[in-house]
């Protein structure tokens, strides 16, 4: 469960992202973010992987106050959230299977749940069969289905995705976007955020709109602006 209430986020250089922002996600739903550039989604998406803390307000993510949070907490909180960018942040160098065990490893998984795992969340993506390719030995799309398999490999209650059909064709984005509701299907909070409003059409999902730091709209249906 995420909750904003009243967050507020002005940068050390002045500038005021956000102004009084107030929404809640359950869990288990499937929301679009979406708004022009500036609007202050970049902040949220920050707030809510615990990159920076707001400069007021009270947010709550998955039973974590981001207002009073530890150092010491902030890594189980990461635990709760996976994330998944529009430029993948695979490592080139390493194998399909090697960049989900590293992400595996970086919460102290032990070698029999990374043997086990991994087949599971590849197939869950569609990918099996692709453990021992390297990055760019696969296409776009499926450099960005190995970004979505290291999301999920820790189990985490919810999915941010940001941008993350960016650099990806139409064809290749909606294949994406179906696999994430698919993700949801079976539990999993999703949050994606995107300036693509053919593709936020497409899905008849829960739409908040962000317009210079505050909340411009609310509600399933298209995206108009």
């Amino acid at each position: 469960m995420i909750r904003l209430k009243d967050v507020e986020k002005t940068y050390d250089n002045g500038t005021e992202a956000l102004r009084g922002i107030s929404f809640g996600i359950e869990d288990g739903e499937f929301v679009f973010l979406v708004g022009p550039s500036g609007s202050g989604k970049s902040t949220i998406i920050k707030l809510l992987t615990g990159e920076i803390l707001p400069s007021s307000g009270r947010i709550m993510i998955n039973g974590f106050s981001m207002s009073n949070i530890s150092d010491r907490q902030i890594p189980y909180m990461r635990r709760t959230i996976g994330v998944i960018f529009q430029d993948f942040r695979l490592i080139g160098k390493k194998t399909v299977y090697d960049n989900l065990a590293l992400a595996m490893r970086a919460v102290g998984a032990s070698s029999k749940e990374i043997r086990s795992r991994i087949p599971y969340v590849l197939e869950l993506v569609g990918l099996s069969g692709k453990e021992d390719r390297y990055p760019d030995e696969l296409s776009g799309g499926e450099q960005q289905r190995v970004a979505i398999a290291r999301a999920l490999v820790n189990n985490p209650s919810t999915i941010v995705a940001d941008e993350p059909t960016g650099n990806l064709d139409p064809g290749r984005s909606l294949e994406i976007m179906t696999l994430l509701e698919r993700i949801n299907a079976l539990g999993t909070t999703v949050v994606v955020v995107t300036h693509e409003k053919g593709l936020v059409n497409h899905f008849d999902k829960r739409v908040i709109m962000i317009d210079a730091g505050v909340v411009a709209g609310d509600g399933v249906g298209t995206y108009e602006v």
